[in-house]
């Protein structure tokens, strides 16, 4: 038995090659074209009209007339003209009839007809056919559309395609324990139902990106009993209409044959956007998300079908959509904690060698605000370039570098600066360092370098060692105080400033800004 997957892929193939084809039914068309368009400037020299040619033939000056059999173009030889000329007869049969005549009344006339060749009928055959093969390619193409992403991939105990467990999720305790019961809901209905519980229609998790939407979603497939069918939002998506909401329904058809079941959509603002009254894709989008709705709204308590959605932007999603009866439950998917980082961490370190002296609770310190996807990739790095060193673990400085090629950008030791840019340089990132040294608080600065790295020539890196859920006005203060350290070492010592400090500005505006207008934190606030 073919595998779904296998399917779908070959489903695409077949759809990549009818699009080939129609693209190159189109290109032979142009070519076809352009080609008859050029021989016809080309032949209007050549072309003696009918009236001349009845003139030439009434005083005796054609030689030779040369027909081909089904063609009303004829080939005619002029007298003390040296070039044959081409004539366009309208009747075949009463031009033979007058050439007849005229040999009969005494005109040398040498009459050559010719069979029609094969070759020369190709031309009109692809012309001629050109418009239905067109027609049948773009019926094949939407044919196609409408089948891809009509099932989904189904994941069931019979076809496992994800190892993914909870145990394999980290930093999302409260988050797998609402998920582990919609798993438990669905395994044992009968337990809720003694209660007068209603199992949930929806679960929308929305988050940063790459804080393990996705990842908890396949863990929901590897612990479920129960068939997963998963999608992407696009997949909903075509140019032509209708496609979208005739998708969405023949998924929940899918869907209430297998039940009990779970339905991901994995990005659902590709289709659960505001709706709009304007033209076009947009009122794609509305008929495809109004689909979604009214299928969500008509489960029945019999049907025991969750819908899974995930998405980093749900401010996008349109009111209809997160109301409850439909997505009863809105789980938020954080940041990893202290804890939740280093618990990320030794999930990512167990096939993966790593020394002994590497201490994985500094780095989670190092790491405030990670991802758990950032935090992946940053051993990730850390194991390139283990292996690029030639050592036989992962060191600490290995992970070190890793964070700061991360973070920062790649190093260029190898760029040439002039000693004034490096006393520059230097001077601008002690200014850092030294006011962050006498702000209360302000974290420790842990580096200080003068070597660029990306598009920073130089950079000052401080130690995070908690994670901060609020800031107070004193620290985002004192924090504009630090971002302009740079600029002023620089007029103190150089007794002049740079645009070395355009990102420090930059930044500082930002806070400046969002301390006013977002936070409130004006001395004076105005009252209307």
């Amino acid at each position: 038995m073919m595998d779904k997957n296998d399917k779908k892929q070959k489903q695409k193939r077949n759809l990549i090659i009818s699009a080939i084809a129609l693209a190159v039914i189109i290109v032979i068309a142009a070519v076809v074209a352009i080609y008859m368009a050029e021989n016809t400037d080309k032949e209007d020299e050549k072309t003696l009209p009918y009236t001349d040619l009845i003139k030439e033939m009434s005083y005796g000056n054609i030689e030779k007339v040369e027909m081909t059999v089904g063609s009303t173009t004829v080939k005619v030889k002029v007298k003390n003209v040296e070039e044959e000329k081409t004539s366009i007869v309208p009747n075949t049969e009463s031009f033979m009839n007058l050439v007849q005549q005229k040999v009969t009344e005494g005109n040398e006339i040498e009459l050559i007809q010719k069979p029609r060749s094969v070759i020369s009928q190709i031309p009109g055959i692809i012309i001629s056919f050109l418009p239905t093969a067109i027609m049948l390619a773009l019926f094949v193409m939407i044919f196609k559309m409408q089948g891809m992403g009509e099932k989904g991939k189904v994941y069931d105990d019979t076809e496992r395609k994800t190892k993914v467990k909870f145990d394999d999720v980290a930093g999302l305790d409260e988050e797998k324990s609402e998920l582990i019961e919609i798993v438990e809901f669905l395994k044992k209905p009968e337990k809720f139902a003694k209660m007068g519980a209603k199992i949930p229609k929806g679960v929308l998790l929305y988050g940063k990106p790459g804080t393990g939407k996705t990842l908890i979603a396949k863990a929901i497939a590897g612990e479920a009993d129960v068939p997963f069918i998963s999608m992407s939002g696009s997949e909903f998506i075509e140019m032509f209409a209708g496609l979208g909401a005739s998708r969405v329904r023949k998924l929940f058809e899918k869907a209430r044959k297998i039940s009990p079941c779970i339905v991901f959509i994995d990005e659902i603002d590709a289709i659960g956007s505001r709706r709009s009254s304007n033209s076009g894709a947009e009122t794609e989008n509305n008929q495809t998300l109004n689909q979604l709705l009214v299928e969500m709204d008509g489960f029945s308590s019999e049907e025991t079908i969750i819908v899974l959605a995930a998405t980093n932007r749900p401010e996008m999603l349109d009111k209809a959509l997160l109301r409850p009866g439909r997505f009863d439950r809105q789980i938020t998917i954080p940041t990893p904690d202290l804890k939740g980082r280093l618990e990320i961490l030794k999930i990512h370190t167990k096939e993966k060698r790593i020394a002994e002296d590497v201490n994985l609770e500094s780095i989670a310190e190092d790491t405030a605000g990670f991802t758990g996807a950032e935090l992946a990739n940053i051993l990730n790095e850390a194991a390139i370039i283990a292996t690029k060193r030639e050592h036989e673990d992962i060191e600490n400085d290995d992970i070190e570098e890793a964070v700061k090629k991360v973070t920062v950008g790649l190093e260029k030791r190898q760029r040439v600066i002039s000693e004034k840019d490096k006393k520059l340089t230097a001077y601008h990132e002690a200014g850092h360092a030294v006011v962050s040294r006498y702000l209360p608080t302000q974290t420790d600065v842990k580096e200080v370098s003068i070597i660029p790295r990306g598009v920073a020539g130089g950079y000052t890196m401080y130690k995070s060692d908690e994670d901060k859920y609020y800031i107070s006005k004193t620290e985002m203060q004192e924090k504009l105080i630090a971002l302009l350290g740079g600029r002023a070492a620089e007029k103190l010592v150089l007794d002049d400033i740079s645009t070395g400090a355009s990102n420090d500005i930059e930044v500082a505006t930002q806070i400046a800004r969002d301390m006013v207008t977002k936070y409130g934190m004006s001395d004076t606030l105005r009252t209307y």
